[in-house]
């Protein structure tokens, strides 16, 4: 870490005024130019702890920054990930508020759901779908607290991976998808198809995704336990959305899942 511990409460505490007025702050790695990754989960670690102690729990975690054009945007090799809570889950077709968000943008991933712990090092894919039970169609709201998306990866770390939200449909017991790799969906905004993508998108298979995360979080002493969900990232791009707007992800074998802006 290159931060005080005075710098790293500093960064914690615009993030969080950020996201409670929804009103995004300058980016982080502007106003404190030796932020490394270790300082930013550091950070992220504080505000999720913060919430924790509000009374919200961890449901899961995210993974970010899974497609090629990402991380060649933000000149990374790898992904990154955030945290999952209670407060952020909406019901499948419920109405999410717009407002509520900086700027938010959508996009579909295939949720896995554990019924079995999983812990780095060395977890495999196999591993990943020995452990899973089920898998779900969702979509994430993804939002950034840094002002018009001008983030870095250290931004976006800080800033739990930009997520958001979550809004899960139906499980599908995972024996009856036979290829994750090969599921495919449309991603729908007020009836009109603006993207398409497949698992392979998800590093060649979501399931890798869940890998590396199980992995990572090893290097932070975590694992992923029974009933925690994962989204291990975006099968197309991320469309903005705004109040107004209907969103739905038409998986196949899966099935859709709805989100409504009002």
């Amino acid at each position: 870490m290159t931060l005080t511990d005075g710098q790293r409460a500093e960064a914690a505490r615009l993030l969080r005024e950020a996201e409670h007025r929804a009103d995004p702050v300058e980016p982080l790695s502007a106003l404190l130019p030796g932020l490394d990754v270790a300082d930013a989960y550091a950070v992220q670690q504080d505000n999720i702890a913060r919430r924790l102690a509000d009374g919200a729990s961890v449901v899961g975690h995210k993974v970010g920054l899974t497609a090629p054009a990402m991380q060649r945007l933000l000149g990374v090799d790898e992904p990154d990930f955030g945290h999952l809570l209670d407060d952020m889950v909406h019901r499948d077709g419920s109405p999410v508020l717009a407002a509520h968000y900086c700027r938010p943008r959508v996009e579909p991933e295939i949720c896995f759901r554990l019924a079995r712990p999983l812990g780095g090092p060395g977890t495999t894919v196999e591993d990943v779908l020995a452990a899973t039970d089920a898998v779900a169609p969702a979509l994430e709201i993804v939002d950034s607290r840094i002002r018009d998306w001008r983030i870095t990866l250290v931004d976006t770390v800080a800033d739990n991976a930009s997520s958001a939200g979550l809004v899960c449909g139906p499980w599908t017991p995972l024996a009856q998808v036979p290829d994750l790799a090969e599921v495919v969906v449309d991603l729908v905004v007020d009836g009109e198809r603006v993207d398409s993508g497949s698992g392979r998108e998800v590093l060649g298979h979501p399931a890798a995704a869940v890998a590396w995360l199980a992995n990572t979080l090893a290097e932070f002493g975590t694992s992923l336990e029974p009933g925690q969900v994962i989204l291990p990232g975006a099968m197309t791009t991320a469309p903005f959305v705004t109040a107004g707007q209907k969103v739905e992800a038409r998986f196949s074998v899966l099935g859709p899942v709805l989100v409504t802006f009002v």
